[in-house]
């Protein structure tokens, strides 16, 4: 597997495990830089690889009269002021083609809603820029149809592309996760991540929004490092919720140290028993 490279972090190909982490939208500057700086002080404390994730525009909410974030332009200028002030590497939504040009000269990783893995305009736009991709896989699609993913982005010459995993439709209203997904898009030779925010939704379930549990987030996150993801992606947020989107799927800011210390130690196990001579 090839790593891919996001800023100064590699992921993938043996490469420590790989956070991205950050409020689900920007809701303002303040409460954006606010949660960054104690990430970047969470990731410098605990030797981790961290990118800041927030998103300008949340453009596939339930209801159209729900909070949909800053805006293209004042929230490329705080994601820059996060970078500026952090030095973390940063990723957000693009949903149009239109977007990636501005995104792509700020954010380091261009990442694509579940909802857009098959739009063939965007995935090849951002493949072009030469940025890192990460793509997320439909909750309606199968984990090797992500080849057809792959194969738009080598089309354009990027091989700097990673798959999420964040789980698949189950009737309605309800997300399950297979974690054999994992190794499935793997076997596609590219690092795969593992959402454990948009995982634990329960789309739909409150009428004109999302619901979830995030009481979930812990035990799917553990799994997908036992079963041997490349990072993992958490929503966190000082006041999950008051949060104007995803608050009962994101887990509290005080909570994520703990959760990175369990997760890092099922990983130094599963590198230990891989480093293990036969007996």
């Amino acid at each position: 597997m090839r790593a891919v490279e996001v800023g100064d972090h590699r992921c993938g190909g043996g490469a420590p495990l790989l956070w991205i982490a950050g409020p689900c939208v920007i809701e303002s500057r303040d409460l954006t830089l606010k949660i960054a700086e104690c990430l970047a002080e969470i990731a410098g404390r605990l030797g981790i690889q961290l990118v800041f994730k927030a998103s300008f525009d949340k453009a596939n909410r339930s209801s159209g009269k729900s909070f949909r974030g800053v805006g293209l332009e004042t929230g490329l200028r705080i994601l820059g002021e996060v970078k500026s002030k952090t030095g973390l590497p940063l990723t957000t939504d693009i949903h149009e083609v239109g977007q990636v040009g501005p995104v792509a000269e700020v954010i380091d990783l261009l990442q694509v809603p579940a909802f857009l893995a098959r739009q063939t305009d965007l995935l090849m736009a951002c493949g072009r820029t030469g940025r890192a991709v990460n793509v997320k896989k439909g909750q309606f699609m199968a984990p090797w149809d992500m080849k057809n993913v792959v194969a738009k982005m080598d089309e354009v010459g990027n091989p700097n592309l990673m798959l999420t995993e964040r789980g698949t439709t189950f009737g309605y209203g309800n997300l399950v996760n297979d974690m054999r997904a994992i190794p499935w898009m793997q076997d596609l030779g590219r690092p795969v991540i593992y959402d454990a925010t948009h995982s634990v939704q329960t789309p739909g379930s409150h009428g004109d929004r999302t619901g979830g549990d995030r009481r979930m987030v812990p035990y799917l996150a553990r799994a997908a490092v036992a079963a041997g993801c490349d990072g993992v992606f958490i929503e966190t947020h000082p006041d999950p919720d008051s949060s104007p989107s995803d608050g009962p799927n994101m887990i509290s800011l005080d909570n994520l140290p703990a959760l990175i210390g369990q997760c890092m130690r099922i990983r130094e196990a599963l590198i230990g028993t891989a480093n293990e001579s036969p007996r």
